[in-house]
């Protein structure tokens, strides 16, 4: 059996969202965080987050951010603020009635719940996005910030709300509405209306102006344009260090436990197409790098003054205790300076792990890359846009070779035990990377469909990253070796 990263999905006796929806509204448990009201898809306290729990497991499940896509495959420059179109905003209300999208209960025999709204209103947290910013944690952030109020500051209401031109807000457009529909669909000026109409195909709606977050790749560039932000969007490590959370994202994982409002059937199917499971796995991975590499090509890196924007660099590469010595192994070998700054490569670990399974000399090619910006970002700024401008033109062609071809479930296999490797050789020792990889054991676990059979031993590896301030890298590197018994 082969799998496609592209293409449709296999409709078997049930509808896959109508079979995700099923477990995460009968086990889904979203742990109740001190930060009340806190967007379920950003922000987390502590602790890996966006955790699946199987209808065995009732463990209750942590939270936190972000999704990308690719810009082209020769892109290397760095991502703007996505433009959801320059059409007016006409406002949740707009689409809240119940003979729009606000009924009561999914209707049967149409192409669409009509119920969306509730969903959104009642399960979804970007309902409650503007809200979080009246709460006296938001309040705290502001005032260290120097800013008069969350709730009205621009670099907050730019994320947690549809924060458009007050030219380009409707009659019914309220910003207390937080992250609505309009905010991920596009101003509905020139397509509200006619979306309905008998005939009109989802192209014309694209056409129109909506914003066609079916494309995993173009649904992924959206969600990352706030979940890890662009050059001019950014959580700053001002802004951190005034109380902001981490940001941490991983497209598949937060595709699937985010509550749908749509079903993937066989009129899904044809209208739109869809992409799952691993081939979201891998978008994710992919569109995540160059999101990240395309902002160290921008003016981003050394606007922060005398010194670069911290943010960029690897979090725990110095948060973490100073008794746990982590120094060495993978960190030696390339080359870097102990105690020094270091920037992320998280995400390009991940892709490694498709360049081994792969084979040739794909992982080797990575690794010589990603040595050359690490050591760069210990030189220099120019050095180090250089350098990321090289890697990203890697990675983009990967965009047309490996989302472009077949993988068969033996080949995910060992993608998902080429990951834990690395976990059990100390390649993931700092908690950015260990989080990536268990986010892509599990995901990968869950699409070749054997997470009942591997479940303890994925248990065993969240055990180690439930709460970052406690995050043991000897620890993990156990988890991840006894693992790849099973894996």
């Amino acid at each position: 059996m082969r799998m496609a990263c592209r293409g449709t999905l296999s409709i078997n006796s049930k509808p896959f969202n109508q079979r995700l929806r099923q477990r995460l509204r009968t086990v889904r448990k979203p742990l109740q965080l001190a930060w009340e009201g806190v967007l379920e898809t950003e922000v987390r306290q502590r602790g890996v987050t966006g955790r699946r729990v199987r209808s065995a497991d009732k463990r209750r499940w942590t939270l936190s951010a972000l999704m990308v896509g690719w810009l082209g495959v020769f892109w290397v420059g760095p991502l703007q603020a996505v433009n959801i179109s320059d059409d007016a905003h006409l406002g949740v209300a707009s689409c809240a009635s119940s003979v729009c999208h606000g009924k009561l209960e999914a209707q049967v025999g149409k192409n669409v719940w009509l119920n969306e709204y509730r969903i959104w209103s009642t399960e979804d947290r970007h309902h409650r996005a503007y809200q979080t910013l009246l709460n006296d944690t938001s309040k705290r952030i502001a005032t260290n910030l120097g800013l008069p109020n969350a709730h009205e500051a621009k670099i907050c209401l730019d994320c947690h709300a549809d924060n458009v031109p007050a030219n380009k807000r409707g009659p019914k457009f309220q910003m207390a509405d937080g992250v609505g529909c309009e905010a991920c669909h596009g101003g509905g000026e020139r397509w509200v209306e006619s979306h309905r109409e008998p005939g009109v195909t989802h192209a014309d709606n694209i056409a129109r102006g909506m914003y066609p977050t079916e494309d995993s790749s173009e649904r992924a560039r959206l969600c990352l344009s706030c979940h890890m932000g662009t050059k001019d969007q950014f959580t700053t490590h001002r802004i951190m260090g005034a109380g902001h959370p981490r940001l941490v994202f991983e497209l598949e994982s937060f595709t699937a436990n985010q509550p749908a409002h749509y079903e993937v059937d066989e009129d899904y199917l044809k209208r739109k197409g869809s992409v799952v499971g691993f081939g979201l796995w891998l978008t994710g991975q992919i569109a995540a790098a160059q999101n990240y590499l395309g902002m160290l090509q921008s003016d981003l890196l050394s606007s922060a003054g005398i010194a670069p924007e911290f943010s960029l660099y690897d979090c725990h590469s110095c948060h973490h205790a100073m008794t746990e010595q982590r120094w060495g192994g993978l960190r030696l070998k390339q080359g870097l300076a102990p105690g020094g700054l270091r920037l992320q490569d998280n995400h390009m670990l991940m892709l490694r792990s498709v360049g081994e399974a792969v084979g040739g000399s794909e992982a080797a090619a990575l690794d010589a890359l990603v040595r050359k910006l690490l050591i760069a970002g210990q030189t220099g700024y120019a050095q180090t846009r250089s350098a990321a401008a090289e890697l990203s033109a890697w990675v983009g062609a990967r965009k047309g070779t490996w989302l472009q071809r077949e993988f068969s479930v033996a080949e995910i296999k060992r993608i998902r035990k080429a990951i834990a490797r690395q976990g059990a050789d100390g390649q993931l020792n700092d908690f950015a990377a260990a989080e990536q990889a268990f986010y892509g054991i599990e995901s990968l676990s869950y699409y070749v469909n054997d997470i009942d059979s591997v479940g303890p031993a994925v248990d065993k590896i969240f055990a180690t990253l439930e709460d970052d301030s406690k995050f043991s890298a000897a620890s993990f590197r156990a988890a991840c070796s006894a693992a790849l018994k099973t894996l």
